[in-house]
């Protein structure tokens, strides 16, 4: 699960993207091209001949970028680099909804009517969150609407209907209400109680939705919006669990997803957290690419498992949760101080400030995102390392990572990969594979590139 700029609203973004947060570091998704070499075998480049002192893994690394056709590859960059303006647009567009609702005294209002229904604290709360969220959703429709259905089947990512894609939306909406309903009653709670040390309690309350969110996603939600069933094919089943077992993972099952209803793109993860912790692939992936190909991908999700990035991204997310709730105590004074009047504000506690709350949020995230993105390719890297030590398919690596560059841009320029990238770009991690390949030749198997010629197994089913 991605957080999609100019989507959805900012709660139901936090608490939806909790468990990726949290708990699914996956692979990133690529989608279905009928033109993919998958399983065609190594290039020639990358597979050494008699002396293996004439493997040269740039070489390898610049034959597996070769075989993506130049239109292909022009598409996916214009994807991907369309990306970045979604993100301008999306936290401008944000920051003008949030001033229409309060430079118009609509937040206002909705304070007042949800204080004439009920004069307690944490129930008004909870109805003016029920009012805001359906409004903010409405306003942000136009961009919601394009980033993630029109621009996605423009570009052959999607595969849902549009009334298809409205449900899911509205389930996202319900969702939201039903959580936000139960945490801005909670965090004005601490606004109003705690005047001096808000941001930290804040922080502390934030933290712990996000780590309850990764617990209750996999199980909760997550199957709201698709069918997860126990993956059976032994052909599939038996090498996954392997891994699993050879390096310590308690994995009795592995599940399967039907993404294929909305997107054509392949994508693996494990997810949850204190014991909802599932091994997931979906059936793009299965459809798609070929075995080796599949335990490549399944040992780099093992690998985020194995290196505890669950937990690491718990603690790294809080640090910058605090750093934010200090950044929104200063932002929202200097405001309140300016505009409060004109805005019909009671202060910090005023459950109408959340608009002015959630603007000051996103404009600290939004300067973050190279830091945030940094967090997660660094520990995406860690396991990469980690996925080819242990499924030993440097070949199987490069074609993903291949697949991976249909829609995300091969060959960034340095300061490009590290400002919008938070996984490594596709020409480093082919890289990553050949000099991995190259330290590993005297395994027969590694040597002949003979990974990526294993059979689609969907194709012997």
């Amino acid at each position: 699960m991605r957080l999609r700029s100019g989507g959805r609203s900012w709660a139901l973004a936090l608490l939806l993207s909790v468990a990726s947060a949290a708990g699914v570091w996956s692979l990133e998704e690529a989608p279905r091209n009928p033109t993919s070499p998958g399983g065609a075998g190594a290039p020639a480049a990358a597979t050494p001949g008699a002396s293996s002192t004439a493997f040269d893994p740039q070489k390898a690394t610049e034959a597996y970028l070769a075989r993506m056709p130049a239109a292909e590859r022009a598409k996916s960059d214009a994807y991907f680099e369309g990306g970045y303006w979604l993100q301008l647009w999306g936290f401008l567009y944000g920051l003008a909804v949030a001033w229409l609702l309060l430079g118009t005294g609509l937040s206002a209002r909705l304070r007042d009517l949800a204080n004439r229904i009920t004069r307690r604290r944490s129930l008004a709360a909870s109805l003016y969150f029920a009012m805001y969220l359906p409004l903010v959703s409405l306003l942000s429709f136009p961009l919601t609407v394009y980033s993630d259905y029109f621009r996605e089947h423009r570009y052959g990512l999607a595969t849902q209907s549009f009334g298809l894609w409205l449900g899911d939306q509205a389930k996202e909406l319900l969702i939201g209400l039903l959580l936000g309903a139960a945490f801005v009653p909670l965090l004005y709670a601490v606004l109003r109680r705690k005047p001096r040390t808000w941001a930290l309690w804040g922080a502390l309350l934030g933290l712990g939705f996000l780590v309850f969110g990764a617990v209750i996603g996999p199980v909760f939600i997550n199957p709201l919006f698709n069918e997860y069933k126990k993956l059976e094919d032994p052909k599939v089943l038996a090498p996954i669990l392997a891994l699993a077992r050879a390096n310590g993972i308690p994995a009795h099952d592995v599940w399967e997803m039907d993404a294929s209803r909305q997107t054509t793109r392949i994508s693996a993860n494990v997810s949850g957290l204190l014991g909802t912790e599932r091994i997931t692939l979906n059936d793009n992936l299965l459809k798609r690419c070929s075995l080796p190909e599949i335990e490549s991908v399944m040992a780099h999700e093992m690998g985020h498992y194995v290196l505890n990035h669950v937990y690491e991204s718990v603690l790294e997310l809080g640090l910058l949760i605090v750093a934010a709730f200090a950044f929104v105590r200063w932002g929202m004074e200097k405001a309140l101080a300016r505009w409060g009047a004109a805005w019909r504000l009671d202060g910090v506690s005023d459950v109408a400030t959340l608009p002015l709350l959630v603007a000051i949020f996103s404009v600290f995230f939004f300067v973050a995102t190279p830091v945030t993105n940094t967090i997660i390719r660094v520990n995406e890297v860690e396991a990469d390392i980690f996925g080819l030590n242990a499924a030993r398919q440097p070949d199987g690596f490069a074609e993903t990572a291949l697949k991976l560059g249909e829609y995300r841009k091969l060959a960034p320029s340095p300061l490009e990969e590290i400002l919008f990238f938070d996984h490594p770009s596709g020409r480093n991690r082919i890289l990553m594979a050949m000099t991995w390949k190259a330290e590993h030749l005297d395994d027969p198997k590694v040597a002949t590139g003979g990974a990526a010629a294993g059979a689609n197994p969907a194709a012997t089913q």
